[in-house]
C-alpha cells in the first residue's frame, strides 16, 4: 500500500460519513468519497440496504476487517475517532483486551494503553486512535483528552469514574465522563476499584478550573461519621480497640481507612462525649 493510500485511510478509518455507492460486486458494493476519488472501501453484501443502487448516498462507517481491509458499514459503533467512550471488557488475552464496541470485530485494547490490568466484565473509559500498523486501537491514556475546566463550584456532589492510580500524585477521576479531576491521596477514605464511578465532593477548584475531589464530607460532618464508625467497631471488639493517637499513621490507616488526624479528631470528640477513655494500650468504651 503506497503512503497516499495510508494517508487517505487515516482520514476516514474509526469516522462516520457519506459515501456513494460507485459500484456492486458478489460480496456487496463499493463505496466511494468526491474527496478521495481514489479510495474504494466494500460494504458487505449483509448491510447493502435493499433495492441500493448505483449513486446512491449512504452514511457509513470505516474500519478495518479481519485480515486489515478497510470495510464499511452501516452499523453505528460506541466510539469514533478521537472520541471518549465508556466500553466493556469481553475478553483478555496475551497480547491484551478486547472490547465490545457495537461491530462485529471487537476493539483492541493493547496492554501498554492499559492504566491498569483490566479484566473480563469491566467497564473501562477509552479513546479510539489508530496505531503504528494502520489498525484501529484503544487507549486508557485520555488525560490529555479530559476537559480541565468543569462547571462545579466547591461544595458540589459529582459522579466519575477512576481511570488513573499514581504514587506520586493520587488518583485520576473522568468526571461525568468529560473532565478529569483530582483525589489526592489524603482525600481517600476507603480502597476504591479502578473502573468504577463514585460519588465524590468538590473539595477545591483550582486555577483554570481543575477540580480537586474528596471521598470525604466537610470536616464537621466526617468528624461524626467517623466517630460513629469507631463506636461500631468498639461494640464489635467487645469494648476495647488497641489503637490510641499514638499508633503509627500506616496502621489507623488499615485499620480504620482514616488519616492520623481524622482519627485523633474523631477519638477526641468522643472522649470528650464521655463515651470512650483513653488507655495506654487503646480506648475504650464507656458503658
Amino acid at each position: 500500500m503506497s503512503e497516499l493510500s495510508i494517508g487517505i485511510e487515516s482520514k476516514v478509518i474509526g469516522k462516520s460519513g457519506r459515501y456513494y455507492i460507485m459500484s456492486k460486486s458478489p460480496n456487496g458494493v463499493y463505496l466511494g468519497t468526491y474527496e478521495y476519488p481514489d479510495l474504494k472501501i466494500l460494504l458487505p453484501n449483509n448491510q447493502v440496504p435493499k433495492g441500493a443502487e448505483k449513486g446512491d448516498i449512504l452514511e457509513a462507517y470505516i474500519y478495518k476487517d479481519s485480515e486489515d481491509r478497510l470495510i464499511a458499514t452501516l452499523e453505528r459503533p460506541m466510539i469514533e475517532m478521537n472520541k471518549i467512550a465508556t466500553l466493556r471488557v469481553k475478553d483478555v488475552t496475551k497480547i491484551g483486551a478486547f472490547l465490545e464496541w457495537g461491530l462485529a470485530k471487537d476493539l483492541f485494547l493493547p496492554f501498554k494503553e492499559q492504566t491498569y490490568r483490566v479484566k473480563p466484565g469491566d467497564d473501562v473509559i477509552v479513546k479510539l486512535y489508530v496505531d503504528k500498523s494502520a489498525r484501529l486501537c484503544a487507549t486508557m491514556k485520555i488525560y490529555n483528552d479530559l476537559g480541565k475546566k468543569a462547571d462545579a463550584k466547591v461544595g458540589d456532589r459529582v459522579k466519575g469514574r477512576i481511570y488513573e492510580i499514581t504514587e506520586s500524585y493520587g488518583v485520576f477521576v473522568a468526571v461525568e465522563d468529560k473532565y478529569s479531576a483530582l483525589i489526592p491521596h489524603n482525600e481517600m477514605t476507603k480502597d476504591i476499584i479502578p473502573g468504577k464511578v463514585y460519588e465524590f465532593r468538590v473539595k477545591e477548584v483550582r486555577d483554570g478550573g481543575k477540580m480537586a475531589l474528596s471521598m470525604r464530607e466537610k470536616a464537621v460532618v466526617q468528624m461524626g461519621m467517623d466517630s460513629e464508625m469507631i463506636l461500631a467497631k468498639l461494640e464489635a471488639a467487645g469494648g476495647f480497640l488497641p489503637f490510641h493517637d499514638k499508633t503509627p499513621p500506616a496502621i489507623i490507616k488499615r485499620e480504620f481507612s482514616l488519616s492520623k488526624n481524622a482519627f485523633k479528631r474523631a477519638i477526641g470528640r468522643l472522649l470528650k462525649e464521655k463515651k470512650i477513655i483513653i488507655r495506654e494500650d487503646g480506648i475504650e468504651l464507656i458503658r
